[in-house]
């Protein structure tokens, strides 16, 4: 992508209620938000694109456009995916289903296990075999392919896995039936390019994932391919009245790992972009962490329909070890754990008469009620019931909020819980018993990532972001004895920022299974090994384009004890031995320094330096107080108090706030309780320090 112009370069994170963009040309930057299209996802991303070109798009400069898409997760969540075929070692076609034959939930007795992606009838066996050093005992016979070809043939799949005992070791006969099974022009997911690394259950879910996604993820960026095509092209036709010509672009997808690909490469590995959009604010947390120096984050992302949040001790960790929706992914994951607690998150009393909120949510159709449109009571609904909108609406006015629609389905709750509980309930009663649950659910995600894993959260400042999250970020911070909250500046884009700040990254793995005896020196096969994977990822990166100087390569080991069943991932290098001694005693309490450690698994991650958004930092900060533009009646715990409104955008670094307050801006609303102080940092960032428990 070659032009005498420096790119426009756009961040985009589609949500459930809505599509997030920060498109930032020099020192010019434009954030905004538009609802989402759930039935079509790439029409909101055009019209977003659409206005973009509009008011910041200069002519001829070449697009670099970065998404965060929930396609594959959506697809996952909701089982519609492509009528897939699994092709395996005969005698292991049920290794999807039996698993690790533990039960998810030890002492429930009516326990339900995820049903296989794939069913029995679509499993196929062939009859080979190779040992797990490599060796073929049972060589692949040619009679074998043109059975299994016309079994799928006749099976009408849309996609096919194909997943070899250890095939990581000698791939040469899933080599073989790839090349077979290509004949059918089907989308193929081969164990041994995805995930050549040992562990058959975890490799097997994590390619058949993939090849369930495949199609349809597959359909949805070639149509927001072709739209893209169709929008440059044609507004470059408007401006010059010459024939159609596409002004050039470049197509990246955020992956779960914080780093992004091609959208060519995730079309055909799409299960590296699962915790595609939560990915995105998690990236962007630990860079304006470190920016306004304020240590260890717990980042918290509430959005219209989920949150996600994920501790950040100076970066976010990453696992192999993710499950999702019940189903192990072997590809690396960013650490997020995620509810079902968002702004558009229902609330009903159920048939025991308590009061839930989620995960069912309204999305973005119909939405909440007080979007016009919703029938039931939703976590918006009772923030708006409740004053916290103080009095304006969403997007600096461009949507209304409905009042009076809010304040009937509450009404409408408040019913059901006085039946319930046989004593009469307010409305706002039920708004503020919606928030307390809403936020018992969000604490209990915050305690799992947090106090669950041995870390004490007083340690540690709440980052706040999407449309929801800071009007609820002060109250979880006090549960949790957080002493600090940052609201970052435009948190509900804030996703579709990170994805701008993360890198280009490829991950490569292969399985060695070395043993290192206390006192021993790596051995060589370490080096070798990870030669061949650098040569593979520089070839790799040079191909899309990055230059030498654009490319950095990380060695990671992940390594075990002898005779243990799981690893711990350290950075290769001379001291790898002693890191990984110290990252056992960190995360279990203990070292053995005289036992023999075991090499694994080689991890490579490429990575291609991107371009960055240019954060400016304040010269000066005020010392003034800031002034209030209005005030506003906000129900706090049981009592209405008049709280002053300030509008984020006339905030200048260095103000102070009085508190209680409501701090209004386009994309999310904050709200600063009792016992909270509020300042602007010199980065323009918000922060809430807790003054008194």
């Amino acid at each position: 992508m070659r032009s005498g112009l420096f790119p426009l370069r756009i961040g985009v994170d589609t949500g459930g209620t809505f599509t997030d963009f920060i498109a930032v040309w020099g020192k010019r930057l434009i954030s905004f938000k538009v609802p989402s299209t759930p039935q079509a996802p790439a029409q909101a991303i055009l019209t977003g694109l659409s206005r973009i070109l509009k008011e910041l798009g200069p002519a001829g400069a070449p697009l670099e456009i970065v998404h965060g898409t929930t396609v594959a997760t959506n697809t996952l969540l909701e089982r519609k995916g492509a009528r897939t075929a699994l092709v395996t070692t005969a005698g292991f076609e049920d290794v999807i289903e039996i698993g690790r034959q533990a039960r998810p939930s030890l002492y429930n007795l009516a326990v339900e296990r995820p049903a296989p992606l794939v069913p029995r009838h679509l499993r196929f066996g062939v009859r080979e075999r190779v040992t797990a050093d490599a060796k073929i005992i049972e060589p692949l016979a040619a009679h074998q392919l043109e059975w299994l070809v016309g079994k799928l043939r006749r099976a009408g799949v849309e996609s096919v896995a194909i997943s070899l005992l250890f095939s990581f070791a000698n791939p040469t006969h899933e080599r073989a039936v790839a090349e077979a099974v290509a004949a059918l022009g089907l989308p193929l997911s081969v164990a041994h390019r995805l995930l050549p690394e040992y562990r058959e259950y975890e490799r097997t879910s994590t390619v058949v994932i993939n090849a369930y996604l495949a199609p349809r993820v597959g359909r949805y960026l070639e149509e927001l391919s072709a739209g893209l095509k169709d929008l440059l092209g044609t507004k470059r036709q408007e401006r010059s009245k010459v024939t159609k010509a596409a002004r050039p672009y470049r197509l990246r997808i955020m992956q779960s790992s914080g780093g992004s690909i091609s959208a060519e490469i995730a079309a055909q590995e799409p299960v590296r972009t699962l915790l595609s959009g939560p990915a995105g604010g998690v990236v962007a947390a630990s860079c304006i962490a470190e920016l306004a120096g304020v240590g260890d984050v717990i980042s918290f992302d509430m959005g219209g329909t989920s949150t996600d949040v994920a501790l950040c001790r100076g970066a976010a960790r990453t696992t192999n070890e993710a499950l999702i929706t019940g189903l192990p992914v072997a590809v690396p994951v960013l650490d997020i754990h995620t509810v079902g607690a968002g702004g558009g998150s229902i609330a009903y009393v159920d048939a025991g008469g308590a009061l839930r909120v989620g995960p069912e949510s309204a999305g973005a159709d119909p939405g909440p009620a007080c979007y016009g449109v919703g029938t039931r009571p939703t976590v918006t609904d009772a923030n708006l019931v409740l004053g916290r909108f103080a009095g304006g609406g969403l997007l600096s006015g461009e949507m209304k909020l409905n009042s009076a629609r809010a304040a009937w389905v509450l009404d409408e709750l408040a019913a059901n819980m006085s039946r319930a509980s046989r004593k009469r309930v307010t409305r706002s009663e039920a708004a503020l018993g919606v928030i307390r649950v809403t936020n018992a659910n969000m604490e209990r995600a915050l305690r799992l990532v947090s106090v669950e894993r041995g870390y004490d959260p007083r340690r540690f400042t709440l980052l706040s972001f999407g449309g929801a999250g800071p009007l609820h970020a002060a109250a979880l911070a006090s549960a949790l004895h957080i002493p600090r909250v940052l609201i970052p500046v435009n948190p509900g884009t804030f996703s579709a920022l990170g994805v701008l700040l993360a890198e280009v990254v490829k991950d490569y793995s292969q399985t060695v299974m070395l043993a290192v005896a206390a006192g021993e020196r790596l051995p060589d096969k370490v080096e070798q090994g990870f030669a061949v994977l650098e040569r593979q990822a520089i070839s790799d990166l040079r191909g899309e384009g990055f230059t030498a100087a654009q490319l950095r390569l990380q060695r990671l080991l992940a390594m075990r004890y002898r005779g243990q069943s799981f690893e711990l991932e350290v950075a290769w290098g001379g001291n790898a031995i002693e890191a990984f001694h110290r990252a056992h005693r960190e995360r279990y309490g203990h070292a053995d320094a005289t036992g023999t450690v075991e090499i694994v698994n080689l991890r490579l991650r490429g990575i291609g330096i991107t371009a960055k958004p240019q954060l400016q930092a304040a010269r000066r900060l005020s010392r003034l107080q800031a002034q209030p533009q209005y005030q506003a009646a906000v129900h706090l715990g049981q009592r209405v108090v008049r709280v002053p409104v300030y509008d984020r955008k006339l905030l200048k670094a260095g103000m102070r706030l009085a508190s209680p307050a409501v701090i209004i801006e386009y994309g999310s609303t904050t709200l600063v309780p009792p016992g909270w102080q509020a300042r602007v940092d010199r980065w323009h960032n918000l922060i809430l320090n807790l003054t008194s428990a």
